[in-house]
């Protein structure tokens, strides 16, 4: 239809892959707009189908085009629907589909470039290697199965351990690097929390840049959850400030501040479960050896990874700041708990070292590297598969090679579905579905 559409609009078809100069007319004859068209004949273009492009003026110049070569037979494009049907036609897999989308979606410079290492089919080529390697192993069972009169024990020989021990290898680090993808491509939430007063606001403030947050010395200022969008390293981070937690005494949760507080407080707890990180403030200059913190933690959520922060160390005495800053990225021998940063969020000092915790929680380090982008998706599928190939191995273990082969065939299929091998029509559409117009 490209060609017939081109015929008609243009008056004659452009040579292919070469840009030409051209006027565009409605069917009374009249210009619509002027500009550059390309023709690209399949199955060299980007859907592996015929493709014309115009490139023109803006404005409601575009509008008019599109009523033209939809007179002449087109369609507006669903969202996501050039990147499907080059999926469809085998010039991407789903992994490269869905990087087209998060490099569009990118919010910092790094989780950019990860997106486009991905649509590169970096990240393809980690899973297919990996799941490469799942097929030989699973051969070399089922081979074992298929032989059972050899005198040679098969499922116990120092070449099959090898064998797992290559490819629990292999997925294990495609997890890791997939699971730092994920926090890359969607940012890192980071929640502030602490007792009122601890300097919460204050912090939000420094680490922003700007005052985000009213700061003010009455207890309870911050109510609802306040959030500010950051990039640390090339990391995007959504720091969330929150009411203040404490034990409402009793009985006086009647008044309307009250209700207020405790509102408040239950909107912090929801956002404390739903962080990737918690930073929990402490005023080191009134409570040095951080009780605030220690009588909080069994109510904080499991699992939910946590960094105290000694605020106002200026003030605080030298055991309360006896928190070294190069410490922070690994639990402090010297305390019973998570890492320790000392800081002053009024001055400032100490800041530079949690903006390095925050961007080695991304995985800046490895992302620096060359990380790709990853979706949660790709996580839960490869995290399955990792289940079954623990299933797998188990099943060797106890000389089980049929159930062992059919684990491998799960974990098998379970990679496929990051690369769209083994995908469902209504997983595919949700997936496009989510992709900008015609994209």
């Amino acid at each position: 239809m490209a060609p017939a559409i081109a015929q008609t609009l243009l008056g004659a078809l452009p040579a292919p892959r070469q840009a030409t100069f051209g006027r565009w007319r409605d069917s009374a004859g009249e210009i619509i707009d002027t500009g550059i068209a390309i023709f690209f004949p399949a199955p060299g273009s980007f859907t592996g189908e015929d493709v014309l492009e115009l490139q023109g003026h803006a404005g409601l110049i575009v509008e008019a085009l599109i009523d033209r070569v939809v007179e002449l037979g087109a369609r507006r494009a669903r969202p996501g629907e050039f990147s499907e049907r080059a999926f469809l036609n085998d010039k991407i897999d789903l992994a490269q589909a869905e990087a087209i989308a998060d490099l569009i979606d990118a919010g910092s410079r790094g989780a950019a470039r990860a997106a486009m290492r991905s649509l590169q089919g970096e990240f393809s080529a980690r899973v297919e290697a990996t799941r490469a390697a799942l097929t030989h192993l699973r051969v070399y069972v089922e081979a074992a199965i298929d032989f059972p009169e050899e005198e040679i024990d098969f499922l116990a020989s120092t070449e099959l351990a090898e064998r797992v021990e290559y490819v629990r290898r292999l997925l294990d680090d495609v997890l890791q690097a997939a699971r730092r993808g994920a926090l890359l491509t969607r940012g890192l939430t980071v929640v502030i929390a602490g007792r009122p007063n601890a300097g919460k606001s204050t912090l939000l403030n420094q680490l922003a840049g700007y005052e985000a947050a009213i700061v003010t010395p009455v207890a309870g200022t911050t109510r609802d959850p306040l959030r500010v969008q950051l990039e640390i390293s090339g990391v995007p981070v959504e720091l969330i400030d929150t009411a203040g937690l404490r034990e409402l005494p009793a009985g006086t949760a009647t008044s309307t501040a009250d209700a207020i507080e405790a509102e408040g407080m239950r909107r912090a707890r929801e956002a404390i479960a739903r962080a990737d990180h918690v930073l929990y403030v402490i005023d080191a200059a009134e409570d040095p050896q951080a009780r605030a913190y220690d009588a909080e933690r069994s109510s904080l959520p499991h699992g939910v990874p946590v960094t105290v922060l000694m605020n106002k160390s200026d003030l605080a005495t030298d055991d309360a700041s006896d928190c070294s800053p190069p410490a922070a990225a690994a639990r402090d021998a010297r305390h019973d708990g998570p890492a320790r940063i000392a800081l002053s969020a009024a001055t400032g000092s100490g800041i530079d070292a949690l903006r390095g915790r925050l961007a080695s929680l991304a995985g800046h380090a490895e992302a620096a590297g060359g990380s790709f982008s990853a979706r949660a998706r790709h996580v839960d599928a490869l995290e399955r598969g990792a289940r079954q190939l623990d299933a797998a191995i188990r099943q060797l273990e106890a000389k089980q090679g049929e159930l062992a082969a059919f684990e491998l065939r799960g974990a098998q299929a379970s990679l496929g579905e990051v690369i769209g091998d083994v995908t469902s029509d209504e997983l595919l559409g949700h997936i496009f579905s989510s992709f900008c117009i015609g994209k």
